[in-house]
């Protein structure tokens, strides 16, 4: 592996969430911010959570996390970024109007990243309609409103640069995505929204290096698991993924092994960081998404076993992968 590779792997080895960027020079709502990103702001919230410090989460994402969300009913319904939720025991809303008020969990999807919470309280709750993301293409104008760490309005126009499959080394694949740019500092869970006031996206990473792009998750994903989620806090339906918890980035040596989430199955299977993942139960391991692909034909509880090319030798991992829901803590279940 060249000395390019083992840096990148050495970066990835310790996930850092992305979080609120504060910056000097907020850009604030005035009396140029068109009007449909002027009434979507009222229903914008800022979003603080205290997580347990014996919680696996806390190690990559942090014991104290804020974000962004919008209240999408008037019953106070916020849709949010999931890992600003993971493990979380208090959550808090920070208004327009400069109160503060407690928020409950309502349901978080692992596989979209997508995370609901309902306001204590009962209203009614200024808020804005859910878009049709199904109907955005490549260069439709947006906007993402963001709130800072300070309660302070972050508002980008944006584009949609693209729209793509996306997959993330934490074993996360959206089969669409939307790339926007230019990006919004406040980007964990800000509301991404079309020329109508209407949210079709969910905000949740920065992507590259500056000028950066921001990568938001369409609502449609959102919408197919909304009453699911609201009635049993995730989706049942749907067979959960079988999760190893390996860290992987793709490299011109192939896929390569960063690290492991700390209480997932991979982190005492024996797999060592650097290794370069080969098959998987036979299977030759083309990419991440290949990877993913082969790994969730697998079921919850299945011994995989995976051949990684360690230094010059073959060496095989067996691990047996898990339901993520019985790690990780979900409030009410």
């Amino acid at each position: 592996m060249n000395a390019a590779a083992i840096a990148l792997v050495a970066a990835l080895a310790v996930p850092v969430a992305p979080a609120v960027v504060q910056q000097s020079q907020t850009p604030q709502p005035s009396s140029t911010t068109p009007a449909y990103i002027e009434r979507v702001i009222p229903a914008v919230v800022g979003i603080d959570t205290k997580i347990p410090l014996d919680r696996p989460s806390v190690l990559t994402l942090g014991p104290a996390r804020s974000g962004s969300g919008v209240i999408f009913d008037a019953a106070g319904y916020v849709v949010t970024v999931g890992y600003i939720l993971t493990d979380a025991t208090l959550i808090q809303v920070r208004l327009r109007d400069g109160r503060v008020v407690p928020a409950r969990f309502v349901g978080q999807d692992y596989e979209s990243g997508i995370g609901v919470i309902k306001l204590e309280g009962a209203g009614p709750w200024p808020n804005v309609p859910l878009g049709n993301s199904a109907a955005v293409g490549t260069g439709d104008p947006a906007a993402i409103v963001g709130v800072t760490g300070e309660n302070e309005v972050t508002t980008t126009q944006v584009s949609i640069r693209d729209i793509r499959r996306f997959t993330g080394y934490w074993e996360y694949l959206l089969e669409r995505a939307f790339i926007v740019a230019p990006p919004n500092p406040s980007f964990g869970g800000s509301p991404l929204v079309n020329t109508q006031g209407e949210v079709i996206g969910v905000t949740s990473l920065r992507l590259g290096d500056p000028p950066n792009v921001n990568l938001a998750i369409p609502i449609e994903y959102f919408l197919a698991a909304k009453d699911e989620l609201f009635k049993e806090g995730r989706i049942k339906s749907r067979p959960p993924r079988p999760w190893l918890g390996l860290y992987t980035v793709e490299t011109p040596q192939g896929l390569v092994i960063a690290g492991a989430a700390a209480a997932g199955p991979a982190i005492d299977a024996g797999f060592e960081r650097g290794d370069v993942i080969v098959r998987l139960n036979g299977e030759k391991v083309e990419s991440q998404e290949d990877f993913y692909r082969k790994l969730w034909k697998t079921r919850i509880g299945d011994e995989v076993n995976i051949v990684v090319l360690r230094e010059t030798k073959f060496q095989v991992v067996a691990v047996r992968t898990v339901d993520r829901h019985s790690i990780i803590r979900t409030p009410g279940n």
